[in-house]
């Protein structure tokens, strides 16, 4: 038999405090960047460097920015350095790049997919999408699925 201690520290829980009409979602305190610089881009992608070009887009994202002209901008931009790739060069790419960036990189690849340039970009970001996925497996599409901040 269970004693009866007679406890009501339980009862001093507010559970109206997680209602879900009352949910508030988290604010970013970190200030939000306006996207990746294009002239340094182009710039790297002229002179051949597409790996630097890869690792430079997709550093600066604009993931907490409202602004969805910056977004788009930074979309189109993400998508000329891939399509810049040979395919036999995407796995050089893909290797180049951390966890966090693989999985940035897997947000524009479905962001590309929703808003195709033109019709040979879907092939290529198939071939990105394949190379991204033998390295950051499933657990990489969870993630950005999940994942509440957009590109």
């Amino acid at each position: 038999m269970s004693k009866n201690t007679g406890a009501s520290r339980f009862r001093r829980v507010d559970v109206d405090e997680y209602d879900e009409n009352k949910y508030v979602e988290d604010v970013d305190e970190s200030p939000t960047s306006t996207g990746p610089n294009e002239q340094e881009v182009a710039s790297l992608l002229q002179q051949g460097e597409n790996v630097e070009a890869l690792k430079r887009v997709l550093s600066n994202p604009p993931t907490g920015s409202k602004n969805q002209a910056a977004k788009d901008q930074a979309g189109r931009l993400v998508l000329r350095v891939l399509l810049a790739f040979k395919r036999s060069e995407v796995d050089k790419g893909i290797k180049a790049l951390d966890s966090k960036e693989l999985d940035l990189l897997m947000k524009y690849i479905y962001r590309g997919f929703e808003n195709p340039a033109d019709d040979s970009s879907s092939s290529t970001l198939l071939v990105w999408h394949e190379k991204a996925y033998a390295v950051g497996g499933l657990g990489s599409i969870v993630r950005v699925l999940t994942d509440r901040k957009t590109v």
